[in-house]
């Protein structure tokens, strides 16, 4: 299957630049899997589609303020540092600017010498790994110092941070927002939770690997960036039962979906709590073992994402539905509407 196989045209006055003042108010398409019909609604909806016995599985990770503007050693050039993993001991993956500037010595300075760094190696793809030298809490100083990393198609300023990320976001370390959760409202859950749905979390830490462009032509050679996930025990209990109940595993979010098919079992359960690196590329031909019903936004082009949205509904299901969200106006990408493909 070709990269080409995925290539859908898009407006870009489509692609959503800021969010909508209701995170519930966006729209929401409604995607039979099945015979491919399509229902037009809003968000605020969704309840109309879930059940009691279900489950709702969502990426609680929490975007850090990741990008970092300061000067370089001893010359005051300008910098930019985006961190991606931390690897421990205050030294982090980072993509880096100027690169030819920042070789292994460099010397950086944020924040008047707040903060200051050590540029140590060459990491994978030109990444650099950076280590950092502070005094306190090195998320407080970041949460002074640095912005959030908003992805490249939003040029827009965000005057709120919080709507960059999920009203239950709670574990630090993602370089961009699992961003199907951020229609959801602390009163929508509340709603979906009272009708008898299990609300339950993983985490897994989005890197920037997962919006890479797919630049071979067929798309089996595509090789994933590795990303940390856990599936922890409350969450693990509560899929099982609910896949041994009969009821629908509900994944919010294609990182939610590929940390729950990255560590169930066959039958799509779990015998405990699960964690570790998952590099799991979905694309059609993949048969999937836990989830039943996704929600998600709309992608980019021949991107792995549409591609795994493409393996859940069937590519062809998929790319008439965006023709008909391009067609009725959707807002496209981070802040954009969203999918239920059910």
């Amino acid at each position: 299957m070709k990269t080409s196989d995925f290539y859908f045209e898009l407006p870009k006055e489509l692609v959503a630049q800021t969010p909508l003042e209701r995170r519930d108010a966006s729209r929401l398409m409604v995607l039979d899997r099945e015979g491919g019909q399509i229902a037009h609604r809003h968000f605020h909806e969704l309840p109309e589609y879930l059940r009691p016995g279900d489950c709702l599985v969502m990426n609680d990770s929490r975007v850090l303020p990741a990008r970092l503007l300061g000067q370089r050693l001893p010359g005051g050039g300008a910098c930019e540092v985006l961190l991606l993993t931390d690897r421990g001991g205050d030294l982090w993956e980072c993509l880096a600017r100027p690169g030819k500037k920042l070789r292994p010595g460099a010397e950086l300075s944020f924040g008047n010498g707040m903060l200051t760094a050590t540029v140590e190696a060459l990491g994978e793809g030109g990444n650099r790994l950076v280590r950092f030298r502070y005094e306190g809490i090195f998320l407080e100083v970041l949460d002074r110092l640095g912005e959030m990393p908003l992805p490249p198609y939003i040029r827009e300023k965000l005057s709120d941070r919080e709507r960059y990320q999920t009203v239950y976001s709670r574990v630090p370390g993602s370089a961009a927002a699992p961003t199907a959760g951020l229609h959801f409202t602390p009163e929508l859950l509340e709603r979906i939770s009272d009708m008898g749905v299990k609300l339950c979390y993983v985490t897994l830490h989005v890197g920037l690997g997962t919006f890479r462009p797919v630049r071979e032509e067929n798309i089996s050679d595509h090789e994933m960036h590795s990303e940390y996930c856990v599936v922890p025990e409350e969450t693990a209990r509560i899929v099982t039962e609910t896949k041994r109940a009969g009821g629908r595993v509900v994944a919010v979010g294609t990182t939610s979906c590929r940390t729950l098919e990255s560590f169930a079992t066959p039958e799509g359960c779990f015998d405990g709590p699960r964690g570790g690196w998952t590099d799991i590329f979905i694309y059609p031909g993949y048969r999937f073992k836990c989830v039943d019903t996704l929600i998600t936004n709309f992608h980019l082009p021949e991107s792995t994402l549409i591609m795994l949205v493409s393996a859940f509904a069937g590519r062809e299901h998929i790319l008439n539905a965006y023709r008909e969200a391009v067609a009725e106006s959707y807002r496209f990408f981070s802040f954009g509407d969203a999918m239920l493909i059910k």
